[in-house]
């Protein structure tokens, strides 16, 4: 099923899911939060930022949902409701569609915790479509251009650890492969740069070839 962009009726509540930057920096008021996944997705970093984590000239490397029907994407939904609902989906449109390149799709949100039942939840997907995306690379390659890409929010290198963090924290028995794997390589990176030190990207872009 191709993502669409999705309409929001006038709704008491709604549940979001993140799978990126939202599961550490929500940045939305919400009412509360489930860990847990969704399937038929899988995680990839295929996806261009020239704004948060890159520019126009060096994109970051960001994560979308890939359709695979074998796969399940772990994150975060969280429950907006009343007034929270129209702040927080005006604020990620700002954050997620027109500065991100991501369009909505409703997905079912499966918890984390047992016994609870799966809840409909908006998600922000961008698509192979969009101008920005960037698509598949090697773990090594999609390393090499995190590791010197810097946009307004921050260092793209602190997404990938900060999403890593998260997912050994809250989801330990889950082995996000391609995930670790573009971690492990950045800090492969780094290590025959001499240790973890200011990125020099000359050093970097010999590390990763």
């Amino acid at each position: 099923m191709k993502p669409r962009d999705v309409v929001i009726n006038e709704k008491s509540e709604l549940w979001i899911f993140g799978y990126g930057s939202l599961v550490w920096k929500p940045d939305f008021a919400y009412k509360r939060s489930k860990v847990g996944c969704i399937k038929g997705y899988k995680r990839r970093f295929w996806h261009g930022d020239d704004f948060y984590r890159g520019d126009k000239e060096n994109p970051g490397r960001v994560a979308t949902l890939v359709e695979d029907q074998e796969a399940c994407t772990w994150g975060v939904a969280y429950e907006v409701t009343d007034s929270q609902i129209e702040e927080s989906l005006q604020y990620l449109n700002m954050r997620e569609v027109v500065l991100g390149g991501y369009i909505t799709e409703m997905v079912e949100f499966i918890p984390k915790e047992k016994g609870e039942g799966a809840l409909l939840a908006l998600v922000y997907i961008a698509t192979s479509d969009n101008p920005i995306y960037l698509g598949p690379a090697s773990d090594k390659e999609i390393a090499a251009q995190i590791a010197i890409c810097r946009g307004n929010t921050g260092h793209n290198i602190e997404y990938l650890v900060r999403l890593a963090e998260f997912m050994r924290l809250y989801c330990p028995e889950v082995e996000d492969e391609h995930l670790f794997s573009i971690e492990a390589a950045v800090l492969n990176i780094f290590h025959h740069c001499g240790g973890i030190k200011p990125p020099d990207q000359k050093c970097l872009l010999m590390g990763a070839s």
